[in-house]
């Protein structure tokens, strides 16, 4: 009797996936470092990436050239193991011998002074009280160099604070994105989010990753920056093209817009 031939979802690689849906690291460096020159006048070498995961932003910051070095820090073990082999072993050695991975908490870590200090896909949402995230803003403050600068991205809008999904249909990798919005309390704005992969054989991975975040606003996330002595926080906001979709460009901005849902970085200088 023949064994039963596995699905799609049986071989897919959740992070791999999951790269593919929520990342770009391309633009995230050119983003920073383009910002970072902005504000200071001068080029970023030394980049530190809180709750790392993969370490694919740490291995694209330093294909940028031989001077520039690239540490990622996470708590969990088995993605730390999985960029290793993934993406730093993928890198040239010489590009490789430039990027570190720390196994450990963003709260203790001791780490060398970094230009510039990022902490992407809203992961240091997982801070739920306000006292801890201050003391976290207080920890990326004192990892950094004089003129350092610290990168975070956050997302708002009526439709966050709805129990809902969404999904991105990527045809030519043969899969659907599905993020699920599956609870969210309006008291304490804690909700629980989960990102499930539906393929085109029928397969399905659900809660392939989970959330339970608290939605911070984006002047609650300014006034903890700058408790934290951050100097300023800027929100750089998406503009638009002509159909009024967000056109990846992000700019300073002390208003924004009244759209539905948005994604924006805000900017904090030491």
């Amino acid at each position: 009797m023949s064994s039963k031939k596995p699905t799609m979802a049986d071989e897919a690689d959740i992070h791999e996936l999951y790269e593919l849906s929520v990342q770009n690291v391309e633009h995230e460096v050119e983003f920073m470092q383009n910002t970072f020159r902005d504000i200071r006048g001068r080029t970023a070498y030394v980049f530190r990436e809180d709750f790392c995961g993969t370490a694919s932003a740490a291995c694209q910051w330093v294909r940028q050239g031989a001077e520039y070095q690239a540490i990622g820090v996470d708590i969990e073990p088995s993605v730390l193991e999985w960029g290793r082999k993934n993406r730093v072993g993928k890198l040239p050695a010489a590009d490789q011998a430039r990027v570190s991975l720390i196994e450990s908490d963003v709260m203790t870590v001791e780490t060398p002074p970094v230009d510039l200090l990022a902490a992407f896909n809203f992961s240091y949402f997982i801070f739920q009280e306000r006292a801890t995230m201050v003391r976290y803003f207080r920890r990326a403050y004192e990892s950094l160099k004089e003129d350092g600068v610290f990168f975070v991205d956050m997302f708002g809008g009526p439709e966050a604070q709805e129990e809902t999904k969404e999904k991105t249909k990527h045809k030519e990798h043969g899969f659907t994105y599905i993020w699920r919005q599956a609870e969210f309390h309006p008291v304490t704005n804690w909700m629980r989010c989960a990102i499930d992969f539906k393929f085109k054989d029928g397969s399905k991975i659900k809660n392939a990753f989970t959330y339970e975040w608290r939605l911070y606003s984006a002047p609650e996330i300014r006034d903890m920056l700058l408790e934290a002595g951050f100097s300023t926080a800027t929100v750089y906001w998406e503009g638009e093209d002509e159909d009024g979709e967000g056109n990846g460009i992000f700019t300073p901005d002390a208003r924004g817009e009244a759209d539905l849902a948005w994604i924006a970085y805000i900017v904090a200088e030491k």
